[in-house]
């Protein structure tokens, strides 16, 4: 309702019809004067009266005070323009009311009515100054909505307001929220990514948990559920898990030992592989389980990269990277990890198989015990400690402590021949090398890849392949040369139990024996296990991810989101564009060929086409091959691994799917793929506090914002700006271009070398600049999501997009700028484990996020300005000692 100003109230408010007075009012205002002071004074009119003079003088007084003050302003103010004062001569008041209304999309819009009066007076009056109307535009009135009111406590709460924003704004922003959420013992990071994931997760629980059948096309609906909540069952019932013990892996090795071993030629599960070392390593890697090497089938970026080609490259190792390996404590518990393995594995299946259980063996004709008595079949090592093993075999665990010794002594070596993961991550280039096929066979002639490749059965064989490092395959084959065949056998057995013993029942040895190595490695609790329901959902989205994305997308992403996402993109790439022209280390020609690129970059939002998140047919389709069994978990897991890696080469020959996507709708994260030149962004991010369709323009492009121009400027970072628009490997910059960006590059890398973070232990590890350059140049787009934010805000603000919340007026010229960049600190708050920090320095190609946030605001002066920060202010260094890639 809009109050109307000056409007006379026509009517009593009270009225008593019982009582009529016949008698006649005094006829004119002298009359009823005369008549009221004639009449005697009661006390209670005496009182009133007393209270009525005491107000009006008390009214006079303020009246007067404020008179006065405004006079003084305004002399001093000049009339607020040219320093002079004038008798008021004309009087304008200006009434202003507000309506605030709400949309349908529940944005709130501000409609204000003025009305003006004029009044002439004579210049020997001076009357007051009018009442003061608020100082803040009338379309800055805060929305009070409900959905307002709940994000504004939202970010009140997440921020520490002691901190200094121009000294530590990751504090500044965060403060609050990590003091709200202590790290969980279960966990070794936990920040808004994993709080957005358990919420996705939730609500793929609710829909597995439900009794509901599918109300759209019910036959394949009804398949895609089934499959969805059985394996969620099958993963839920931890009693049967331990019941069931560790026999499923036991008959995984003792599958992989035949095969290895030659034991048996007629094994079906591997059609045409008859033989040791490449028949063992390809039923690995049929399953998903990487050992010494392993291949990927992606682009060949060199010629046409939408033909699809095998990769060869290094595998995943037990330890994280090659450092953990050089360091003694680490590699003692590893060791020791390899041994209680080894043990555990010998002991369970010379008990199993001692009380003839029939589900340990391929072959129910089959008693042997592995591994055979006396194990290792050689004796006499010297173990740790400089003992002698006994030859005949009489103390089992000392042979053991002595094998598992050698293993991670290979491990080591397979370490130490393989590429730095800045190289691996960072240098597209170097990592790039096609050879004919021959070359590779050549290089490791201890395996057979005709029949490895026949394993996967691909339409064609290939005849080309890319090696990421020319070097490996010669080292691995030296490395094999050089180690004794019961080590790899062991090695084998050590891959195939970490991988496989986190899908056995909790109480089974071989999972508490894995999960003391994570606990070390990431400094978990010991003996803190989360949620199972939490961990079963994960474990749903790993296999069956695209169906779980089916009904996600359902209850989630809803509305106009993938058009108002697509839309903050779509400015975003407008925003990098327009700013290539003025890039000091960019030429006209360079200029024009990143516009080009940027124009060509293909964007998906919410969920893939292929298979289609909308049509239950697509998706049953895609995971017909897949079997589910509600009482099964660990084959489940199997199963999903064999259809994923099959899937996988299955594409081997072909052009790529343009439509495919590397990640599920309800994955909580975005990529840049180069090859394909497109940037993905799941519904799982699109979430808060990375994103609403509802929110003020200033929020969305702070946080889904960044995201979104994070992914964009990996188009151009020190990688991906070696791919051009189609996705090819060359360098189409020219070369002073190429010269400036290194020199940037390098301003990066020297930064962020600088950062460091405790060790635990009382020590400092740096970041790798070299490393995390790609991300941390990544991290700069978010001076373009601010410019695209800035060159829609007029157009915004008209229609109601860039509402104020309620509390949050730190500065009121400057608030929404304000609250902009504490909307993309907001999505970085992570506490971590000590331990998890150090294996994330070595392994992980983004920086902490402390540094994600201070480190990218130091390099953008409108933050500076935003929260006027001092020149020698922290986040606000001198302009030759920022780097500043994009003006």
């Amino acid at each position: 309702m809009t109050d109307r100003v000056g409007d006379e109230e026509n009517t009593p408010l009270l009225s008593d019809s019982d009582v009529v007075s016949n008698a006649r009012p005094p006829t004119s205002f002298a009359e009823r004067v005369n008549s009221v002071a004639q009449e005697p004074l009661t006390p209670l009119t005496k009182i009133l009266l007393i209270l009525a003079l005491v107000l009006l003088l008390t009214c006079s007084v303020f009246i007067g005070l404020f008179a006065g003050a405004q006079h003084k302003l305004n002399v001093e103010r000049g009339d607020g323009r040219n320093g002079h004062t004038h008798p008021p001569k004309t009087v304008t008041v200006t009434a202003t009311a507000t309506t605030t209304a709400t949309t349908s999309a529940t944005t709130t819009a501000t409609s204000t009515a003025v009305s003006t009066v004029t009044t002439s007076l004579p210049t020997t009056v001076t009357l007051p100054a009018p009442i003061p109307v608020p100082t803040i535009p009338p379309e800055d009135i805060p929305c009070l909505e409900p959905h307002c009111v709940i994000l504004s406590a939202s970010i009140i709460s997440s921020l520490d307001v002691s901190q200094d924003p121009c000294e530590n704004f990751y504090d500044f922003a965060n403060g609050g929220w990590l003091k709200e959420h202590p790290l969980p013992a279960d966990k070794s990071s936990f920040g808004n990514f994993e709080v957005l994931s358990q919420q996705n997760k939730r609500v793929i629980q609710e829909i597995l948990e439900s009794k509901s059948s599918a109300e759209h096309t019910p036959s394949h609906d009804s398949e895609i559920l089934t499959k969805l909540r059985d394996s969620y069952s099958a993963c839920s019932n931890e009693e049967r898990l331990d019941s069931i013990g560790s026999a499923p892996l036991l008959r995984f090795i003792k599958t992989l030992r035949r095969l290895y071993r030659k034991e048996d030629t007629e094994i079906s599960l591997l059609p045409g592989i008859d033989s040791g070392l490449t028949a063992a390593i390809a039923f690995l890697h049929s399953r998903g389980i990487e050992s010494l090497f392993s291949f990927e089938i992606e682009g060949d970026v060199g010629t046409d990269p939408n033909f699809m080609v095998p990769w060869f490259s290094q595998p995943k190792f037990g330890l994280p990277s090659k450092e953990y390996y050089e360091d003694k404590a680490i590699r003692k518990v590893y060791k020791d990890v390899v041994e209680r393995l080894l043990l555990t594995i010998t002991e369970e299946e010379g008990k199993d198989v001692s009380q003839s259980s029939p589900v340990l063996v391929v072959d129910d004709d089959d008693d042997t015990v592995w591994p055979p008595w006396p194990w290792p079949p050689w004796g006499g090592d010297d173990d740790d400690d400089g003992h002698k093993g006994d030859d005949k075999g009489g103390n089992r665990s000392q042979e053991i402590k002595v094998l598992a010794k050698k293993v991670v002594v290979f491990e080591r070596k397979l370490a130490q021949a393989s590429l730095d993961l800045d190289v691996l991550y960072q240098d597209p280039i170097t990592t790039y090398n096609p050879v004919p096929i021959s070359n590779l066979t050549d290089s490791l002639p201890q395996l057979d890849f005709a029949t490895y490749f026949s394993t996967f059965t691909p339409r064609t064989f290939p005849d080309r392949v890319i090696l990421t490092d020319p070097t490996y395959a010669a080292s691995l084959s030296k490395i094999l040369d050089d180690t004794a065949s019961e080590v790899i056998e062991a090695y084998l057995t050590i891959r195939a139990a970490l991988t496989l013993s986190p899908y056995l029942g909790m109480a089974t040895e071989a999972w508490q024996v894995q999960r003391s190595l994570v606990e070390t490695l990431t400094g978990i609790k010991k003996g803190a296990v989360g949620d199972r329901a939490e961990y079963c959902i994960g474990k749903v989205e790993e296999t069956l991810g695209f169906a779980a994305g089916r009904y996600f997308v359902n209850e989630t992403f809803r509305g106009d989101s993938r058009e108002k996402g697509t839309k903050v993109i779509s400015d975003i790439v407008e925003a990098f564009k327009t700013s290539l022209p003025h890039i000091d280390w960019m030429d006209k020609k360079s200029a024009t060929a990143a516009a080009e690129k940027a124009d060509a970059i293909r964007v998906k939002v919410g969920y893939p086409l292929s298979p289609n998140t909308r049509n239950a047919r697509s998706i049953a389709g895609y995971y017909s091959n897949v079997k589910v069994d509600k009482l099964t978990f660990f084959e489940n897991m199997l199963s999903a691994a064999t259809g994923d890696k099959f899937k996988q080469w299955l594409q081997l020959g072909r052009q790529r799917n343009r439509e495919s996507w590397e990640m599920f709708p309800s994955t909580v994260n975005a990529y840049f793929n180069p090859p394909s030149n497109e940037i993905v962004f799941p519904a799982g991010i699109m979430q808060p506090p990375f994103f609403s369709h509802n929110w003020p323009g200033y929020l969305s492009y702070g946080a889904f914002g960044h995201v979104a121009a994070h992914e964009l400027t990996h188009a151009f970072d020190s990688a991906g700006r070696l791919y051009n628009q189609k996705g090819k490997l060359e360098e189409w910059w020219t070369n002073s271009t190429s010269m400036g960006f290194n020199v940037k590059q390098r301003c990066i890398v020297d930064q962020y070398s600088e950062y460091t973070i405790d060790d635990g232990h009382g020590g400092k590890i740096h970041v790798n600049g070299n490393l995390t350059s790609g991300e941390n140049i990544g991290d700069t787009g978010l001076i373009q999501a601010y410019r695209a934010w800035k060159a829609q805000y007029h157009t915004s603000i008209k229609e109601g997009g860039e509402y104020l919340l309620p509390g949050l007026n730190f500065t009121s010229s400057l608030v929404r700028d304000q609250l902009f960049f504490i909307s993309f600190a907001r999505i970085w708050a992570r506490a971590m484990k000590p331990a998890a920090a150090v294996q994330r320095i070595r392994t992980d190609p983004h920086s902490p996020t402390r540094y994600r946030v201070d480190g990218t605001v130091s390099n953008i002066p409108e933050f500076a300005k935003a929260f006027k920060c001092s020149k020698t202010a922290k986040l606000n260094p001198p302009t030759e000692k920022q780097c500043i890639f994009w003006s």
